[in-house]
């Protein structure tokens, strides 16, 4: 069964930092260009970071020098660490592949960063 488990989200200060987690079950994630993408209420869904299969790393220009996106292959878990997190990163962050191949969304992990 395809799932995607995304953790590590919570209520931080403007500033602070948080890891997110995205486990993968029935892909093989190895294969797979993977993406972190996120959800303001009442906006779109937004691409922030993408990491091809060989580790090339691609971001979002609001998240430039702030977060860094990686993989371990091995534990078939992406990962994205946040710094110097604003009001404006609040949002439902969720893990896909890049482009997007029918897999379902996961839930996504809630962070919210307060000023």
């Amino acid at each position: 069964q395809v799932q995607l488990v995304e953790s590590g989200g919570g209520l931080v200060q403007s500033g602070g930092s948080l890891r997110l987690s995205c486990v993968t079950h029935g892909i093989i994630f190895r294969t797979y260009t993977m993406a972190w993408y996120r959800q303001n209420s009442g906006n779109q869904r937004e691409l922030v970071a993408s990491i091809t299969t060989v580790g090339k790393q691609n971001y979002a220009d609001f998240v430039k020098g702030r977060f860094t996106i990686s993989r371990d292959n091995a534990l078939k878990t992406l990962y994205l660490q946040m710094n110097n997190l604003q009001p404006d990163d609040t949002a439902v962050y969720y893990c896909n592949s890049r482009p997007l191949r029918s897999i379902e969304w996961g839930r996504g992990t809630l962070v919210t960063v307060s000023s």
